[in-house]
């Protein structure tokens, strides 16, 4: 944990994404954000999701869940970097990888324009 602590407090910025479990974020993820409560790494720090969900509702739960939890980090959500890509299972390749380069160009403007907000770590 003190590892991760230490990259995120290094980083520019913090780019999400996560599943959606029973109407909420997972619980071992919120766990990781719990830790940061107290370490000051989040604060200020400028934040974003991508929602990569193919369901209907979008795992909007799960994101109204995160904004919750990083309203309490007190960041800086960049909501124009907060988008909404459908990654449908089969677009996954068995690297690991999503090889449609339309899908591709949504994540990079999505980094983008995290990185255009962002300001160099403290």
């Amino acid at each position: 944990m003190v590892a991760l602590r230490e990259q995120i407090d290094a980083a520019d910025a913090v780019l999400f994404c996560t599943p959606e479990y029973a109407g909420a974020l997972p619980g071992s993820f919120k766990n990781l954000l719990d830790w940061t409560v107290g370490g000051g790494e989040m604060y200020g720090k400028h934040v974003a999701w991508i929602n990569a969900s193919g369901l209907p509702t979008g795992a909007a739960d799960a994101h109204a869940s995160l904004r919750k939890v990083l309203g309490y980090l007190s960041t800086e959500i960049v909501e124009e970097a907060c988008v909404h890509v459908a990654v449908a299972r089969q677009a996954v390749g068995d690297d690991g990888l999503i090889g449609d380069p339309r899908l591709r160009a949504r994540i990079a403007e999505a980094l983008t324009t995290l990185a255009g907000r962002s300001t160099p770590a403290r």
